[in-house]
């Protein structure tokens, strides 16, 4: 900004006016009052033009915000005041990284009579710093009736020492050069025979008692084809950093998006076989595309109000990586598919705002303790 000049108080000397006749005087008066008025107007032109370029510079190092509709102004207030918040569809918290909790009832599991037989499989590739874990929440379930496959992409880390460890106990472990993700769940539940079936990802946990639960959900609702419930985020080193907790199913927001968490998803094989399993051409929806595929084909979804599975978030997980690649072309195919077309992400944001709203909802109940799941 440049430096503004300092008025100049002596624009027009003062001229002596003693001795003068009162017509001289008042002409000299006259002069100087003129001069001074403009001065005034000059000063006056100067300040507005500072006062415009500090505004200007204001809104450069702080922009203004908008106004906000009162109606959004409400809303937004309430929300902060409740404390209510959008958790659904995020992976990244600013709560502190935390030991998992469950609850003591996780642990107690049902007596089954005649309990399904239940088949899974884990999809694996160089993950054998998790992989561990993973095969354990599994096998430490000590479900009667398992059928548990570990599919191996033929990795160069550690994985072979972890599955020598844990061979005897699995129902099939195979380590071979395979066409991904996708075409590795198709190996792994190939040849199993399990009335019950899931995939678990290689990096992702199981909770206490999910295999139980969900058996016993099966064989006291045996109109339902799907059934999954809320999620816990883990980090790297397994501690909790936040949960999604998931409201009612609705299945018109299932064409829209994808909100089910699917480490917590189990399916019957009645359903499986009527679609005919994964799509092995998606990489990274593949699991949206079979849950719209089973729609599709008439079955029936249930959301669990239990905690039944953990969702890892790691630096090399596919969510992170590619998420915004592949994994939003493969969403636009899937909407295209569904819906007729690709919609906008405003309408897609407009499609699911109720749904989100009954998330908040449900969410907040839970971190009161005023639903327990």
């Amino acid at each position: 900004m440049d430096a503004t000049p300092e008025p100049d108080t002596n624009l027009m000397p003062a001229e002596p006016v003693l001795g003068r006749s009162a017509p001289e005087r008042l002409q000299v008066m006259e002069t100087r009052l003129a001069a001074m008025v403009e001065q005034a107007y000059s000063m006056r032109q100067e300040v507005a033009r500072m006062h415009t370029e500090v505004t200007q510079l204001r809104a450069l190092v702080s922009p203004p915000r908008p106004k906000l509709p009162w109606k959004i102004w409400v809303r937004h207030h309430v929300k902060e005041l409740l404390k209510l918040k959008v958790r659904l569809g995020k992976l990244e918290f600013a709560d502190e990284p935390k030991e998992v909790w469950v609850p003591r009832r996780y642990h107690r599991v049902p007596r089954l009579t005649n309990p399904p037989t239940i088949s899974i499989a884990t999809p694996s590739f160089n993950q054998g710093r998790f992989l561990e874990q993973t095969i354990r929440s599994v096998l430490d379930q000590d479900y009667p009736r398992l059928e548990y496959v570990v599919q191996d992409g033929g990795s160069t880390d550690d994985t072979r020492e972890v599955l020598s460890r844990y061979r005897a106990r699995l129902f099939r472990c195979e380590s071979r050069k395979d066409n991904g993700q996708s075409h590795a769940i198709n190996l792994g539940l190939a040849g199993t025979s399990g009335e019950i079936m899931a995939y678990l990802n290689s990096d992702d946990l199981l909770l206490p008692g999910a295999l139980h639960t969900v058996a016993q959900f099966f064989q006291q609702n045996p109109d339902v084809d799907v059934v999954y419930g809320h999620r816990v985020l883990i980090n790297g080193e397994g501690q909790e950093i936040g949960r999604w907790v998931i409201p009612p199913h609705d299945d018109e927001v299932l064409r829209w998006a994808d909100y089910v968490p699917q480490e917590t998803m189990f399916w019957r094989r009645r359903i499986w076989d009527k679609v005919g399993g994964i799509d092995e051409s998606f990489r990274f929806a593949m699991d949206w595309d079979l849950l719209l595929r089973f729609q599709a084909a008439g079955a029936k979804f249930y959301r669990y109000p239990r905690f039944l599975g953990s969702f890892r978030i790691h630096g090399d997980s596919k969510t992170m990586t590619v998420v915004n690649t592949q994994g939003e072309l493969e969403m636009a195919r899937l909407r295209e598919r569904s819906l007729g077309r690709v919609p906008e992400p405003v309408e897609v944001k407009a499609a699911v705002r109720r749904y989100l709203g009954w998330h908040v909802f449900y969410d907040r109940m839970y971190s009161l303790g005023l639903f327990r799941y």
